[in-house]
C-alpha cells in the first residue's frame, strides 16, 4: 500500500511542501492563515496509531511549523488541533488567530469560508517556505 491523501484534505488544501514525515497544506481559507500537516502514513488516525519515533518526529514537525506560522504571521494565538471528525485521516490544524478575525474568539470549525486567489495563495507559501528554509539553516 501507498499513502493517499484523503481527498477532502486535498480538495480543502494546497500542497506547500513535504517534510521529513508530513506533508505541509495550506487550507484554502483567506479567513485564516491555516495550514494542515498531514503524516504520510497508511492508516495512521488516531496519535495513538503511532509508532513512538513517528509521533516524536510528528511533535518535532509541529513545532517547527508552528513557529513558522507564529513567525510569518505573527497572530494573537495559535490554534493547534486534531480533530478527524470530518477526515478521519491523521492531520494536525495549525490556525493564526487575531483578535480581530471575523470568529475571534470562536472556533473556526464548520463555518463557510472565502478561498485565496492563486496569487494570494501563492505570495503565502512563497513566505512559509522561505521561513521553513530559514529555521532549518
Amino acid at each position: 500500500m501507498t499513502f493517499k491523501l484523503s481527498s477532502i484534505l486535498e480538495q480543502d488544501s494546497i500542497l506547500v511542501t513535504k517534510l521529513e514525515l508530513c506533508q505541509l497544506r495550506l487550507m484554502n481559507n483567506s479567513d485564516f492563515p491555516w495550514v494542515i500537516l498531514v503524516p504520510e502514513l497508511i492508516n495512521i488516525v488516531e496519535i495513538t496509531d503511532l509508532k513512538p519515533s513517528e509521533f516524536d518526529k510528528l511533535n518535532s514537525e509541529i513545532l517547527q511549523v508552528a513557529k513558522v506560522i507564529k513567525s510569518v504571521f505573527t497572530p494573537d494565538k495559535l490554534n493547534i488541533a486534531t480533530l478527524g471528525n470530518v477526515v478521519p485521516q491523521m492531520h494536525i490544524h495549525i490556525v493564526a488567530r487575531f483578535k480581530n478575525d471575523r470568529l475571534f474568539p470562536k472556533p473556526v470549525w464548520g463555518h463557510e469560508f472565502k478561498r485565496y486567489s492563486l496569487e494570494k495563495s501563492k505570495e503565502i507559501i512563497h513566505s512559509i517556505k522561505i521561513a521553513i528554509n530559514n529555521i532549518n539553516t
